[in-house]
């Protein structure tokens, strides 16, 4: 049997590296605080769970559900745009569903890459950013983010034979792993630059609500207004802890809509209805549960900062995301993986490796803040006793 080559840049990703390393662990009796991985151990708001409970005995509910059966749940996304950004939204033609925004950035070189184009993509970055441009026979071109530079790719130093062969960017603040964020000016940079360039212009958004200072992270299509070249994905998972339902859309120039669409058409369907009818709650109601969430992970951030310091670990204080970004003792400062997959075999803490996410993240570690404070401060002696 032969397996396809478009596989075989895909033989590891960091989460499944980590899922292997937990499970070894569990296996020897380690009782695991799981820092690897960013789903919330916060419950979705009651309202949008009643929403999803009221849909259940409707049988009309029960079946596929194709693109104009998410009519009010594509409605509810571009009112809450509107509301949120200043932008208008067609809900028919700028908005489509999605199994996650995950499956929105996976399947969106399908739609824009033919083999052996270049994508633009953030190194460290998301895993599946690289992987849908694999999958579609892409090339990656990685534009190395470095603590020096706030964390921003410099676009002038994009080769000119790669830009040639170009036509897919892929950017995403607030940033996973680094916890950077980016401005509006650097946005109308990037939008600048994808119109000269001829690329489409992807912003992966699952941070949206995520930042404890200074102004709100603006949206790619505040900087490109008239959606020329440019898609937005944002995902329930973070704002509205949602992540198990897979709920999020894409909203953006219409011509990639209509393009990505056409993927999404023959490889699944919808969500069942009840669970889009949980997410249009979420998105029209009241957004109280947001504000709560935020102040939480504020002060898991403040707790879990607060114990590596007293370690003698110092790192600094993200203003966004749900994560921290650390680099990493001297002694493992090249060796992330190794890093982490002991700690959670020695100490049953486990965190994820910055190699995972690409070349550049090597020498870090990523810790996820979904545990209150008093577990990330057991984690944090378990860490100590790690290091001693």
């Amino acid at each position: 049997m032969q397996i396809s080559d478009r596989l075989q840049p895909l033989q590891t990703n960091v989460f499944a590296d980590m899922d292997r390393a937990k499970a070894a662990a569990r296996a020897a009796g380690r009782e695991i605080i799981d820092l690897s991985l960013g789903s919330a151990d916060l419950p979705p708001p009651p309202h949008v769970l009643n929403a999803i409970t009221e849909s259940l005995p409707d049988s009309q509910t029960h079946g596929y559900l194709l693109f104009h059966g998410t009519q009010p749940f594509r409605q509810a996304a571009a009112q809450w745009y509107q509301q949120k950004f200043g932008l208008a939204v067609d809900p028919e033609t700028e908005v489509l569903p999605l199994i996650g925004s995950q499956e929105g950035t996976g399947h969106l070189p399908l739609a824009v890459l033919n083999p052996g184009d270049f994508a633009l993509l953030l190194v460290p970055g998301y895993p599946s950013h690289a992987g849908g441009v694999y999958l579609a026979g892409g090339q990656v071109y990685r534009m190395p983010l470095l603590a020096e530079q706030n964390y921003l790719p410099v676009f002038a130093d994009i080769p000119a034979q790669v830009l040639a062969q170009a036509k897919l960017m892929v950017l995403s603040y607030p940033h996973n792993p680094t916890t950077a964020t980016a401005s509006l000016a650097f946005f109308q940079q990037a939008v600048e630059f994808a119109q000269q360039q001829g690329l489409v212009l992807a912003h992966d958004f699952p941070y949206v609500d995520l930042y404890f200072a200074g102004s709100p992270p603006p949206s790619i299509l505040q900087a490109d207004p008239e959606k020329t070249c440019s898609i937005e994905f944002f995902t329930l998972s973070k704002s509205y802890n949602m992540g198990g339902f897979r709920v999020g859309y894409a909203i953006g120039n219409a011509q990639l809509i209509r393009a990505l669409r056409q993927v999404k058409a023959v490889v699944d369907f919808n969500q069942y209805l009840g669970i889009l009818n949980g997410a249009a709650a979420a998105l029209s109601g009241s957004q109280a549960t947001v504000t709560a969430t935020v102040e939480t992970f504020r002060q898991r951030r403040d707790a879990f900062v607060e114990a590596l310091s007293q370690i003698g670990w110092a790192v600094p204080t993200p203003e966004a995301t749900m994560y921290i970004w650390a680099k990493l003792p001297q002694a493992w400062a090249t060796d992330s993986l190794g890093f982490c997959t002991q700690l959670v075999e020695q100490t049953g803490v486990a965190a994820a490796p910055g190699s995972g996410f690409g070349k550049a993240g090597e020498g870090y570690v990523r810790f996820a803040l979904v545990h209150e404070p008093q577990i990330l401060q057991q984690a944090v002696t378990r860490i100590a006793e790690f290091l001693a």
